[in-house]
């Protein structure tokens, strides 16, 4: 039970990735944020200067409750940490380049990239064996930690770190199915003239990451399937967009909620992540034949050149931190994890969607494979909400998802190229493909990612 006047000190989070420009500066913002706890946090990178300039930062920001430590060793920041927190870039930007854009020349068009499909896959050849020796690390000197990930291929990172340390405390968080919950609280707006956050939405999250669902969801007594259904009525051929849901016109980010509204007229549930990941799940004729047609879905294809120009752009911010030409100011991230933080170490109790190896909350998925429900946090763990079964409609869309994570993370463990390339040839967003323009595929990913597969047969 939580008290106003409780707080709980000497907490240790290590932070694997903690040169992040990006996640990084996101917890130090709702560390400082969550006055109620404190306690120290070690930064481990192999970007070790990038870890030490964090370090700065996080000591600017604040410097009395939590204070920050760049590490050169992975076992100084683990060893007897409370918490681990991993946000790594598996390669850099311009493998990733090879993960978006080869594919194009063949017709395969990727909005992301990093999760599903060729782009996913091959995210996924790189990060498994990192979360191995992530996880290998975390049995030695730190086995009853708590271990929250935002790495991407989520569910395939999460599935390394329980296949390689199957005691290990961690779940997969995502921020997906927010942006979601937040469009219904605008359809109840719009629909019936009542104002809610995002968190007063009631959900029965079901699916995979990056593909998950709503089978129920509610305002106190309101069925917001009903609001919904009018809701897209009104807005299914201009969209929707409203401040707080991303511009389609100049992000590269963009969307105007048509691929959701659209699944949901099709298959009558709310599909419940961005248009830009969904898409990636479904036919390439659906949503992702070409550039021109995504247009027509208003939603974006987001270059990697994107990124690497935003990567200039937060680098500079950095200096500024460090110098002081700037200011670090306070804000609403809208993520959660300093509050899942609060709630495990018994500063209350809160409900949300993340990412855990099926044990039962899905009932008609394969046990073990990884998928993102509720979940229940407090002092005593983290629990999954049992959701039930997969809905008819909806559920050869997203065991196909399923088995394909699962199919990436045993490529990935098998250390094995053939064995990938056969996984590979399998992936739904390849099926229009002949196997010869497969095996060009997969060669010139391969090649674009070779540094990576040192430990490949």
């Amino acid at each position: 039970m939580f008290h106003e006047n409780e707080s709980v000190k000497d907490i240790k989070i290590a932070y694997i990735g903690g040169g992040s420009r990006g996640w990084a500066w996101t917890l130090m913002n709702d560390l400082k944020k969550a006055n109620d706890i404190s306690g120290k946090v070690y930064l481990y990178d192999i970007d070790f200067e990038a870890a030490m300039n964090n370090q700065i930062i996080g000591n600017k920001i604040d410097g009395k409750n939590w204070n920050y430590y760049a590490v050169k060793a992975i076992g100084e920041a683990l060893s007897g940490a409370d918490f681990v927190i991993i946000s790594i870039m598996p390669g850099s930007f311009d493998e990733m380049e090879f993960d978006v854009h080869a594919p194009e020349k063949y017709g395969v068009w990727q909005s992301v990239g990093d999760t599903a499909g060729p782009g996913g896959f091959m995210r996924a050849l790189r990060t498994v064996p990192m979360m191995r020796s992530i996880a290998s690390n975390i049995r030695k000197y730190c086995p009853t930690a708590t271990v929250i990930n935002y790495t991407n291929p989520m569910a395939v990172c999460i599935g390394a770190l329980y296949r390689e340390f199957p005691e290990i405390r961690a779940y997969g968080c995502c921020h997906e199915v927010f942006g979601t919950q937040k469009l219904l609280s605008h359809a109840l707006l719009e629909m019936e003239g009542i104002e809610a956050t995002r968190q007063e939405m009631s959900v029965n999250v079901v699916g995979v990451n990056h593909f998950t669902w709503f089978t129920s969801a509610k305002y106190k007594d309101i069925d917001l399937f009903d609001v919904y259904t009018r809701f897209i009525d009104k807005f299914y051929e201009t969209g929707y967009n409203r401040e707080g849901l991303g511009n389609w016109m100049n992000n590269s980010f963009r969307n105007n909620a048509r691929v959701r509204m659209d699944l949901f007229k099709r298959f009558g549930f709310v599909a419940a992540a961005g248009d830009r990941h969904l898409a990636e799940f479904m036919d390439n004729a659906d949503y992702l034949r070409d550039p021109e047609y995504v247009k027509q879905w208003m939603f974006g294809l987001t270059p990697v050149s994107w990124r690497k120009n935003n990567l200039k752009e937060r680098l500079a911010r950095s200096q500024r931190l460090l110098s002081g030409e700037e200011e670090y100011a306070l804000r609403e991230t809208g993520e959660e994890g300093a509050q899942q933080i609060r709630a495990l170490v018994g500063l209350g109790t809160m409900v949300t969607n993340i990412n855990l190896p099926n044990v039962g909350q899905l009932s008609n998925l394969p046990m073990g494979t990884i998928v993102e429900t509720n979940a229940v946090f407090r002092n005593d763990g983290f629990k999954p909400v049992c959701a039930g079964a997969v809905p008819d409609s909806i559920y050869p869309l997203i065991s196909r998802a399923a088995r394909e994570n699962d199919k990436m993370l045993d490529a990935a463990f098998s250390l094995d190229l053939a064995y990938a390339r056969q996984c590979f040839f399998e992936l739904n967003m390849l099926k229009t493909l002949t196997e010869a323009e497969k095996h060009a595929l997969f060669e010139e990913m391969c090649q674009g990612t070779k540094h990576y597969l040192k430990d490949y047969r």
